[in-house]
């Protein structure tokens, strides 16, 4: 576990966690919807604006190749973090939900077909579920869904029932966003691969909060975003294996994208230029690469670990509390995500009070509503943590909680 001093020590890297709510300290505890932003972060993407501000691949000049260096380390920080064979095989997009787009759009509507199944489970996030949806029903195809227990973790043994010749892909979340619940992805990736599907990892929890290995879990397809890691928003990462991104279609036309243009027909750069049609996310990049390198500096097994004490001390505290009930599963099975219900209380008044008390957590369906539907809830209170948290803080979050029982329950 890492120790108290090096959470508190990481706070003063966060400009916003100084802040004070309705008079008292900040407690961030929505980080599953989007992280605060270090210093260094902040200051790569000034720096830029600040020094070499120009447009990438496209000019020889010395700012132009500022850029363009810059803009490639970031890719490069990527290919390293997630241990891909080439650069190539990560494309700047600017969210996990526009990659999965993508995927749907080039690679579904080339392959899929008539009668195919697309399998989901019923613990992913919208942007998981939605493309999917769209793509099965423009192809004549249809959406299969394999189950979770009452714990919260996947029917394994259902696998082998729902994997055959017809489905062409799975796509599966590497962490829940609602349950912390993380999955085997790579022995869902084994089976899966051999009836031939390709594999989607939705790693908009997973990559932030622990080492992922595309080679390890040998995936064809991996999505995340960088501003629920640190980094700023409008950028996210597309990784796919470099056989399929050469196979695939472009997703969007225009500049960047082509090799060749005439007034009657194109040819397309190589990937990842292919995927990166107009001016890309050059600020959000060079922040996104500077978040690699902070979280990289402190180790994503270390931030694990610490997360993983969090959520068994949150648990642990928070069952102490009468009416209190914890979704998911246990601390041995799920990540930095808590959500909870007290007794007949809306989440939003809950959320509310907690405000007061200058905590801030997510209440709601959390773009999971099948999820909690699935449950049998309406809306849930969520507490998700990272690398600033403390154990205070934790014991803050179950006063303010006892106090919001007194105050809902009289």
């Amino acid at each position: 576990m890492m120790r108290e001093w090096t959470q508190i020590e990481a706070q003063s890297d966060f400009p916003v966690l100084q802040r004070k709510i309705n008079g008292k300290p900040l407690i961030y505890l929505d980080n599953a919807a989007t992280t605060q932003k270090p210093n260094s972060v902040i200051n790569a993407i000034s720096d830029f604006y600040a020094t070499s501000n120009a447009n990438v691949h496209r000019a020889t000049h010395t700012l132009g190749e500022e850029a363009t260096h810059k803009y490639e380390c970031a890719r490069n920080r990527v290919r390293k973090l997630l241990n891909a064979q080439n650069s190539s095989e990560i494309v700047f997009v600017r969210s996990a939900t526009e990659a999965i787009n993508l995927v749907s759009h080039s690679w579904g509507l080339s392959n899929v077909q008539p009668g195919d199944i697309i399998l989901l489970t019923e613990m992913e996030h919208h942007s998981n579920l939605i493309p999917w949806q769209l793509l099965t029903q423009d192809r004549g195809a249809r959406i299969e869904l394999l189950g979770i227990d009452d714990s919260g973790l996947l029917k394994m043994e259902d696998l082998d029932r729902y994997l055959d010749e017809r489905v062409r892909l799975l796509a599966i979340t590497g962490m829940s966003n609602v349950l912390g619940t993380i999955n085997p992805i790579e022995e869902v990736a084994k089976r899966a691969h051999e009836v031939g599907a390709l594999v989607l990892v939705d790693g908009a929890q997973s990559v932030p909060h622990l080492p992922v290995d595309v080679q390890a879990l040998d995936c064809d397809f991996l999505v995340c975003s960088g501003h629920k890691m640190l980094g700023p928003t409008g950028i996210g990462v597309l990784y796919a294996r470099q056989k399929l991104l050469r196979e695939m279609p472009p997703f969007m036309s225009g500049g960047e994208m082509i090799k060749e243009v005439s007034f009657t027909n194109a040819t397309w750069s190589d990937p990842p230029s292919k995927f990166e049609a107009g001016t890309p996310p050059i600020a959000q990049a060079i922040g996104f690469g500077a978040a690699i390198e902070y979280l990289q500096k402190i180790g994503l097994a270390r931030v694990h670990e610490h997360e993983c004490s969090l959520v068994e001390y949150a648990m642990a505290q928070f069952r102490e509390i009468p009416g209190l009930e914890i979704y998911g599963p246990g601390p041995d099975h799920r990540g930095g995500i808590l959500s909870f219900n007290l007794n007949n209380t809306h989440p939003h008044d809950l959320a509310a009070i907690l405000d007061e008390q200058g905590i801030a957590i997510r209440a709601g369906h959390h773009c999971a509503q099948p999820l909690i539907n699935r449950l049998g809830v309406r809306a849930m209170a969520r507490a998700s943590f990272y690398l600033y948290n403390t154990f205070d803080e934790v014991d803050r979050v179950a006063e303010a909680l006892l106090m919001a029982k007194r105050i809902l329950t009289t």
